[in-house]
């Protein structure tokens, strides 16, 4: 039997046995990649030298962090209490996220390896980690203070899971629906949790492990995705911390169609969570979990971020000749690169002209403090934004209806993602910013 009943984020153990050593190796994800023992010492300093040391000494200027608070595990390791059931390995996060020597591993990362090196241009090198399964800002700014000379930065992961179940969990892609309010009060705890501290934020809302946002947060239909992943790109370029975006986000790039079948899902997470489904279906634990996880499939699997980004209309979307991973989204000729920058209305333009005036009003955008409104509305986003007596009012509409535009005395206004705006109705999936200045 394994050392221990502990779930695998991909689903089935963690543990994999062996045959040369014959022994179990530890796997939080996939059996393709074993855990590294972070309490050896010898093992640490092998990292340092071949998976740090080794870029920065090539010019690098920094490091995404990957999995940052899975390194200390509890070595006591002990079985997961039993959850769920009907299964014989159980969540078991507990054990191995945010583990007893987690920092320690952090700061001695920090003074021997990151702390020797300096950007071309004089500055220190950055790090941001992927910090997941840590819900309390308390437990965040553990990593990112200053004063404790271990992160940067992190992305903190409640924006992306609406919707999922508990990462590693065995409903993870079991959807459940949401409401505007739900994201407004995670975007307000995470704009809010590093003030009169010092730590800092970052902004995203998509990465590599989700499915596209305007599939998830807007509306991918054709008469809606650009406005909508205009509308998006309002939301989240104003608020406060580094902005990070990710590859075909700023094209407005979509969800696989739904008419594909689990066969196109080439991702091992994907194919593991169909596995169990199909197995929980067909011996009458769970007859509908079939259609509920390929629903759930469909709006948040990592294969949506994985497609190859579509550069032109050639075949795979300019991407390769030859043929790719996964199969070219059979957009690419509407959504393409190279179509947008010789649109002066596209995707690709207006988020060139967000980021300008983010660098422009950088003291507000970037550094303003934030101040959800509205909290309960379930159709529109407004926030306002201040920094040293200037003022920036953000209003979003997440719905496909017109809805009344908020109050904006002594403002004016900035910018719209329409080409007109009214003033009193927000038109559907339009953003607005407002400002004093």
């Amino acid at each position: 039997m394994p050392p221990t009943n502990w779930r695998s984020y991909f689903a089935g153990s963690t543990w994999t046995w062996d045959d040369l050593t014959q022994e179990y190796y530890l796997h939080l994800y996939d059996k393709s990649q074993p855990d590294l023992n972070w309490e050896n010492k010898e093992c640490r300093c092998m990292i340092y030298d071949s998976a740090m040391r080794f870029w920065l000494d090539k010019g690098i200027d920094g490091f995404r962090v990957d999995t940052v608070n899975k390194y200390s595990k509890h070595i006591d390791f002990l079985d997961a209490p039993i959850t769920d059931p009907g299964s014989v390995v159980q969540p078991a996060s507990q054990f191995w996220c945010n583990g007893p020597r987690i920092h320690k591993f952090i700061q001695e990362m920090n003074s021997q390896v990151l702390s020797k090196y300096r950007t071309y241009d004089g500055f220190p090198v950055v790090t941001v980690g992927e910090l997941s399964m840590t819900p309390d800002p308390e437990g965040v700014l553990n990593y990112v203070s200053a004063e404790k000379k271990e992160l940067d930065m992190i992305f903190q992961f409640d924006i992306t899971h609406l919707g999922q179940g508990p990462p590693g969990s065995d409903n993870k892609y079991d959807f459940t629906p949401w409401n505007l309010p739900q994201m407004k009060r995670i975007v307000a705890k995470w704009q809010t949790f590093i003030d009169g501290t010092d730590g800092w934020s970052t902004v995203f809302c998509e990465n590599h492990d989700n499915g596209r946002s305007v599939s998830r947060f807007g509306n991918d239909a054709p008469q809606w995705r650009e406005k909508s992943a205009k509308m998006l790109a309002v939301c989240f370029a104003a608020q406060t911390g580094t902005l990070f975006l990710y590859q075909g986000q700023e094209i407005g790039m979509v969800n696989a169609p739904r008419k594909w079948g689990i066969e196109e899902y080439q991702d091992v997470e994907s194919q593991n969570y169909w596995k169990e489904a199909v197995r929980l279906a067909e011996n009458g634990t769970d007859p509908t979990r079939k259609e509920r996880i390929m629903r759930g499939l469909q709006l948040m699997a990592r294969d949506h971020a994985r497609l190859t980004f579509q550069w032109d209309d050639s075949a795979n979307g300019g991407f390769s000749d030859g043929q790719p991973w996964m199969r070219a989204h059979e957009s690419y000729g509407d959504i393409n690169a190279k179509a947008q920058e010789e649109d002066e209305n596209s995707v690709l333009a207006f988020w060139k002209l967000l980021l300008r005036l983010r660098k422009e009003h950088k003291d507000v955008f970037v550094y303003g403090t934030f101040e959800l409104l509205d909290t309960e509305n379930l159709s529109t986003f407004v926030y306002k934004k201040q920094y040293h007596g200037k003022t920036a009012l953000v209003a979003v509409n997440f719905t496909a209806e017109p809805q009344p535009a908020p109050r904006i005395d002594g403002l004016r206004l900035l910018l719209s993602s329409y080409p007109e705006s009214t003033q009193d109705r927000l038109q559907p999936y339009e953003g607005r910013i407002y400002t004093n200045y």
